[in-house]
This record gives structure tokens, C-alpha cells and sequence, in this order.
């Protein structure tokens, strides 16, 4: 008959499975690579896509081989990340966002707000919060060159902090795996934002599920700095810090049993807010009118210049098909947000998996739902479950070792 036991000692220390890296998945990234080559209207994501393909292919063979896969992964590295990065930077040329965080930079330092005071096509908008700017200051300082171009300190940023957010026996695998999928590789290659924000707040959760409050606070401000998709990460912070601290302390009674986590979660708050707002509100309070076109207007589509974000996700294609589809797309994200909200309240997050999980659920169903959104913001989700199924420990009913016994 089959019984379940609990994970014996040497289960516990046991190394997560590992991620998915059989020639299967090589081959289904090399087909992904070579339709963006063929399809994208984008020149750096056609050299993206061309020297992907070749890269996944060659890890995919080298897998149906029996190579292992830390060989398999490293050329697939190779060929989705460092060969296209160096060729886009030896002939200057990148994702639009890229121009736009080394234009902030400079806007910064002479203007002292990173936004145009007139914009007028979609080119000139930066829709992101003045945090952002930093990554542009090596351009605006040094000049434009390879070892100044943003997104080698976006990239740098996303990969060091996703880097210390891991268990650290665990480190080399997940890091080689999450920087040869697709859908981190191509911003590794050609430049995207939201890369830091999804270190970042892999890096604030999981200093909350350790109890450093302050800690997660000031790491989740400055992510709450570059964009305004980290938000949803606070709350959820803030929860996970609560649910732990109380049930590490004693038993309420009268409401004393609350006061540490209380303590715990509006510490974290307030550090994240005082973060954020003394890293936006200069710039804001600069050119507020300038603030709200670029970060507020241009990017719910207030504006004459039209975004580009809009891939053909539910919220889109519900705004522009659907008779009143705008409000009903807004009705849904709404919606989603309020039950996720009340899930917090209801049931807690109880590990920094579970946080992770949680937000990754939540920035899902937002991407679905905005009105203007693209198949690129999808990297939130991504990060957050890999970085939660590298973190998960044992302890919940799927990780329970079934045996079966013989009995005469």
C-alpha cells in the first residue's frame, strides 16, 4: 500500500528540482527566437532573434546528447545574451528604451527633472518614474559608449539583485537558466526597464520573509522609484512581514500579540514610502505638469502621441473591439486587484514563496487586463515564479515522499 512521511533530515537539505533545460525546451526557445527573427519589424529584435535561435539550437543539440545541463545552459547564454548584446553594442543600436533612459539622465543633471517640457511624438515621453534616470548617468556623465549604455546597468542591477533575493547554494543554476529565457534574454540583449524592477522586488520580498523590515522597505522604495509596477509589491511585503512576525510571537492577547508584527509591517511602509518619495518628489515638484503627461497621461493613452504598448493581451483587444471596452477592461483589473487585495487580509502569505506567488498572480492578471500593455511586462510574473520555485522549501503536502510498501 502507499503511505505518505514526512521529509526525513537529508530531504530537508535536498537541492530544489531543477528547472526546466532538456533539449525539448531548448528547441521550443530556438522556434521562439527564430519567429521573432522573421516576424519582428524591430532590427534589434531580428538580431536578437537570429542569434538566439542559433544558441538554443546548439544547446538543444548538446542536451539530446546527454551534455549536462549547466554545458547546455551556458551555450545558450552565449548565443541569446552575450553574442547579441556585444554585436547590437559594437554598432550602437538598441530598444527604444534605452534612448530614453540615457536621454532622462542627461535631462536630469542639466534640468533637473528627466522629462521634456513639450513633447509631442510617442519618442518623446519617458513614462518612467525619475529612479529610472540612474541607469542613464554613465551615459550623461562619461558619454555615450559600450560600457556606458544603459541596459548594461540595467541588466547589472536585475542580475545582482536577483542574485542575493536566491538561497545561496542555489545561485549559479537559476541565474543561468532565468538569463537564457527568452523573455529575459531579449532585454538582457537589446534593453528593458522592467528588469530591475523584477530584481528588485524579488530582493524586497525576500529580506521581508527574513524579518528585515528596514531593509525590504528601503530596497522596495527604490524599485517603487523606477516604475510604477512595483507598487503592488509592498502590500504584499507588508503582509508576509505581519503573518510572520506573528507567528513567531506569542499568542495575542488583548492585542499584544500584534504589536511586533504592526511594528514590522509599518516600519518596511514608511522606509519604502520615505524612499520613493525622496527619490521622485524632487524631480516631480520640478515640473509637475511635465510629471503627469509623461508618467500619468502618455501611459493611460491621455495624451495626442499613442503609446506602442499594445499587444494583443484581453484588456487591449477588449478596449479596442468591444463597445465600451476601455471600462470594462478597467472594471476587470479593478476587480482583480481587490481580490488579490483580500486575499492578503484573508490569508496571508506565510513564506517569501508564497509572497512571490502571490504578487507574480496579481501583475498577471494586471497585464492582462490594462488597456495598453505588451507580451514584454509578462517578465514580472516570470521572474517572481521562478525566483519562488527556487526558494520554495519543503514542508507543503507536494513535497512529501510517497513510498509504497509491499506487505504479504
Amino acid at each position: 500500500m502507499a503511505t505518505t512521511t514526512p521529509l526525513t533530515p537529508p530531504d530537508q537539505h535536498r537541492e530544489p528540482p531543477p528547472l526546466l533545460g532538456g533539449a525539448l525546451w531548448w528547441a521550443l526557445c530556438a522556434a521562439a527566437g527564430l519567429g521573432l527573427a522573421v516576424c519582428s519589424s524591430l532590427g534589434p529584435h531580428r538580431v536578437w532573434g537570429a542569434a538566439a535561435a542559433l544558441g538554443y539550437l546548439a544547446a538543444a543539440l548538446l542536451a539530446a546528447r546527454g551534455r549536462s545541463p549547466r554545458t547546455a545552459g551556458a551555450v545558450a547564454v552565449t548565443g541569446a545574451v552575450l553574442l547579441p548584446l556585444l554585436w547590437l553594442l559594437a554598432v550602437d543600436r538598441a530598444q527604444l528604451e534605452v534612448r530614453v533612459v540615457a536621454r532622462s539622465a542627461g535631462l536630469l543633471l542639466a534640468e533637473g527633472t528627466p522629462y521634456l517640457q513639450h513633447p509631442v511624438v510617442p519618442e518623446d515621453f519617458n513614462p518612467y518614474l525619475p529612479g529610472m534616470a540612474v541607469f542613464g548617468l554613465p551615459d550623461a556623465v562619461a558619454g555615450p559608449g559600450p560600457l556606458t549604455d544603459p541596459r548594461l546597468w540595467m541588466g547589472a542591477a536585475f542580475l545582482g539583485a536577483f542574485a542575493l533575493a536566491l538561497p545561496a547554494g542555489s545561485r549559479s543554476a537559476a541565474l543561468r537558466w532565468i538569463a537564457a529565457c527568452p523573455l529575459v534574454a531579449l532585454p538582457l540583449a537589446v534593453g528593458g526597464v522592467d528588469l530591475p524592477v523584477a530584481g528588485l522586488m524579488c530582493l524586497g520580498l525576500a529580506l521581508a520573509g527574513q524579518g528585515r523590515a528596514g531593509a525590504a522597505g528601503l530596497v522596495l522604495g527604490a524599485a517603487g522609484a523606477l516604475k510604477w509596477t512595483t507598487w503592488p509589491a509592498i502590500p504584499v511585503a507588508l503582509a508576509l512581514l505581519a503573518a510572520a512576525s506573528r507567528s513567531a510571537g506569542r499568542p495575542a492577547d488583548r492585542g499584544e500579540g500584534r504589536r511586533p508584527a504592526d511594528r514590522a509591517a509599518a516600519r518596511c511602509g514608511l522606509v519604502a514610502l520615505l524612499t520613493a518619495a525622496a527619490l521622485v518628489l524632487p524631480a516631480a515638484l520640478r515640473d509637475p505638469g511635465a510629471f503627469r503627461a509623461h508618467v500619468v497621461d502618455f501611459p493611460l493613452g491621455l495624451t495626442d502621441a499613442v503609446s506602442s504598448a499594445a499587444s494583443p493581451l484581453p484588456g487591449h483587444l477588449l478596449a479596442t473591439h468591444v463597445p465600451g471596452g476601455r471600462t470594462l477592461a478597467l472594471l476587470l483589473l479593478g476587480v482583480s486587484a481587490l481580490l488579490i487585495a483580500l486575499s492578503l487580509l484573508v490569508r496571508p502569505p506565510a513564506t517569501t514563496a508564497d509572497a512571490a506567488a502571490r504578487l507574480a498572480l496579481g501583475l498577471l492578471l494586471a497585464i492582462a487586463f490594462m488597456p495598453a500593455s505588451r507580451f514584454g511586462y509578462l517578465v514580472h510574473p516570470l521572474v517572481l515564479a521562478v525566483w519562488a520555485a527556487v526558494r520554495e522549501t519543503p514542508g507543503y503536502p507536494w513535497l512529501l515522499r510517497v513510498r509504497k510498501q509491499v506487505s504479504r
